[in-house]
């Protein structure tokens, strides 16, 4: 076993890394950006070092800068993680020529699948199903025209290298082609260098189901099992879970017996997740990801086995650690992708400072329950790296059972100062056809509406935490002030509402979006009671040694965190986050509170198109701009009917999150 290993990534797959690495006695060695340099993966290492400014083309895409930080710390073997250059043939060739063991598969065989085109020979020619589809050299518009023609519509374009859902268009018709070959060639160019695409028949509503393999110097090649993960949104896993429900034994020893003859076809090393789509109980070769994958915890937890130190052991030349025959599945798993996202606005990522993060670890996250992450309070996402925030997963001995306890874990999952998918995350696993199983990847888009959070009224027990909040910040402040003051029992300084020829009640004003909203406290013999904008209710409220309120609102009783941030205030209740203004002649009215025609950016990125033109008469839901961000594309539309009063960007330029760029008057 080696006895040092640098890891070359960041964030949550980092840390889980660092983890594995340290129980076996490994010195573990991190590099970062500029704007990781407090980051936790940094933290948790031995020793770290700086590779690069802040985009990862200058710091973790950059070989000789990482190579360099190795031969510095004295690295016996890199680690990459997923992404970055985890698939890089020319970072393992490199790594082997600098003396250093790249943990993954040889370069040839991470070559012959990182073009999905040749994957596909490849695999045609090991018998291995394929969907029918084009991917050949040939990438001129019309002969791909042609050749869609004959593959029939609806088809899929997808870009020939890379993965994670960039560069993926779904065309219906043949004169929908052009823009969506335009579009897949823009992405696709964008995230991997490389605007080469392939072609293949679109299964409306086929399951994603991948299985785990893994491969030695001595010959010995073994799946771990399947995952389904088919709850997907643009083509970006969400949940994924094992084993696949509704799987028969002889189809999970077909598409087993399949990946394992796949990754003996390139002559595979390490660990390998061959992807299939499965449809009316066929199955086809999508791709193979030549690395560790995000979805592996679930798989850890089903075999009771660590990815990671296999992976280590037979970079290190071990055979595996089980035969084929010895492998078994335990239970279920599944696990959730926790994403500083906006679900409500398409899903778009958010960036900003974590003020706080609270997640379900440790004995109080009940049994079967695990959280890997990489990021903590204070900490910013930024718009230069995946915004995932952290995966939550549940293991127990049934489906049912694994899905109540990640439910759970979720409920207790607290992200403020950025948007979260949690609720979104919520309600997906309490659909009833989610809980039924055997999904497709259709479903989160079928669902979509239901999905989201509804719209309407803020709820009550939001209203009554955030007053409470309010109530108990000022009494403290109150009672801070009155002992520092030369008069401690002034009645100025009371904190009980009394009010000189008045009833004993404090007023309050919240403002959600466009709509303000009263509150009052009333203080009255037999306790507190609230003025809602649905009534009065009798509420009392003690507060956890955690920080969070414990409320009884009539007869509803529940817990709640409130966070505030200047004139901000954060509601968190079972995982769900509301944001409100306080309206304070002291702190002002919100700038957010006031609607507007104002097009802004919602995140920094480059203007990629800009579709209309000033004076031009535009439809609600009309696009106006493409922007790219974190390597997506983001098309922003008109909210309403109007007229292009202003615009105040141009194609290329590069702006930052609230940036004005087009006002639209009302029509």
């Amino acid at each position: 076993m080696f006895e040092s290993v640098l890891i070359a990534n960041r964030g949550e797959i980092a840390c889980r890394i660092i983890r594995t690495a340290r129980r076996l006695g490994l010195r573990c060695i991190a590099v970062y950006s500029e704007a990781d340099a407090a980051a936790a993966h940094v933290d948790l290492a031995d020793t770290a070092h700086c590779i690069g400014p802040a985009p990862a083309a200058e710091s973790y895409l950059r070989i000789e800068a990482i190579l360099d930080a190795a031969k510095a710390a004295g690295a016996e073997a890199i680690h990459p993680g997923y992404g970055f250059l985890s698939e890089n043939a020319a970072f393992a060739e490199a790594c082997r020529e600098a003396g250093i063991a790249f943990i993954g598969p040889p370069p040839a065989a991470i070559r012959a699948m990182g073009s999905k085109s040749e994957a596909k020979a490849l695999m045609e020619a090991a018998g291995v199903p394929l969907v029918p589809g084009y991917h050949g050299d040939e990438q001129a518009s019309e002969p791909l025209l042609r050749e869609a023609e004959a593959v029939g519509f609806p088809l899929m374009i997808k870009a020939s290298a890379g993965g994670g859902g960039k560069g993926m268009r779904i065309v219906e018709a043949a004169q929908d082609f052009a823009a969506g070959l335009d579009a897949a060639r823009r992405e696709a160019k964008a995230a991997f260098g490389d605007d080469r695409v392939l072609l293949e028949r679109y299964l409306a509503a086929p399951r994603h189901i991948e299985i785990q393999v893994f491969c030695d110097d001595h010959g010995n090649a073994v799946h771990l099992f399947e995952r389904d993960c088919s709850a997907q949104r643009r083509h970006q896993k969400v949940i994924e879970e094992a084993p696949a429900p509704g799987l028969s034994p002889e189809q999970r020893e077909a598409m087993g017996a399949a990946a394992v003859a796949a990754a003996r076809a390139i002559d595979y090393r390490g660990a390998g997740t061959v992807e299939f789509l499965f449809d009316k109980g066929a199955f086809y070769f999508m791709e193979m990801n030549t690395r560790l994958q995000v979805e592996h915890p679930v798989t850890e937890a089903i075999t009771g086995l660590d990815l990671v130190e296999w992976q280590l052991r037979v970079a290190a030349g071990e055979a595996l650690p089980r035969a084929q025959e010895d492998l078994a599945i335990s239970g279920h798993a599944v696990e959730a992708r926790l994403y500083a996202e906006d679900p409500e606005s398409g899903f778009l990522p958010s960036t900003g400072r974590l003020l706080h993060l609270s997640l379900p670890e440790g004995p109080e996250a009940g049994e079967g329950v695990r959280v890997d992450s990489g990021v903590r309070s204070g900490d910013e996402i930024s718009v230069f790296y995946d915004p995932m925030i952290a995966k939550v997963i549940a293991h127990g001995e049934d489906r049912p059972t694994a899905l109540r306890r990640l439910n759970r874990a979720l409920a207790e999952t607290e992200v403020v100062g950025v948007a979260s998918n949690v609720a979104f995350l919520r309600r997906t696993l309490a659909h009833r056809a989610f809980a039924a199983g055997g999904i497709d990847t259709a479903f989160l888009d079928k669902h979509r509406d239901s999905l989201l959070a509804p719209g309407g009224a803020v709820p009550e027990p939001v209203l009554a935490a955030v007053a409470l909040a309010e109530m108990r910040w000022r009494s403290r402040e109150a009672r801070r002030a009155a002992a520092a003051s030369g008069d401690p029992y002034s009645p100025w300084r009371l904190t009980n509402g009394w009010r000189l020829n008045s009833e004993t009640h404090s007023d309050l004003t919240f403002l959600y979006g466009t709509q303000e909203i009263q509150v009052s406290i009333h203080f009255g013999p037999a306790g507190l009671s609230l003025s809602l904008p649905a009534g009065e209710r009798a509420v009392r409220f003690d507060e956890t040694p955690d920080g969070r309120l414990a409320v009884r609102l009539g007869e509803e009783t529940f817990r709640a965190r409130v966070v505030r941030d200047g004139k901000q205030r954060w509601v968190v209740i079972d995982g769900a986050v509301w944001g409100l203004g306080l309206q304070d002649l002291l702190l002002g009215v919100p700038d957010d509170a006031v609607g507007s025609g104002r097009i802004v950016a919602p995140m920094p990125g480059k203007v990629m198109a800009v579709l209309v033109q000033q004076g031009d008469r535009v439809g609600q839901g009309q696009p106006l701009l493409r922007l790219e961000a974190m390597k997506m594309e983001h098309t922003l539309t008109a909210p309403h009917d109007g007229e292009v009063e202003s615009l105040a960007c141009a194609v290329g330029e590069l702006v930052e999150e609230g940036s004005e760029l087009a006002v639209l008057a009302e029509a």
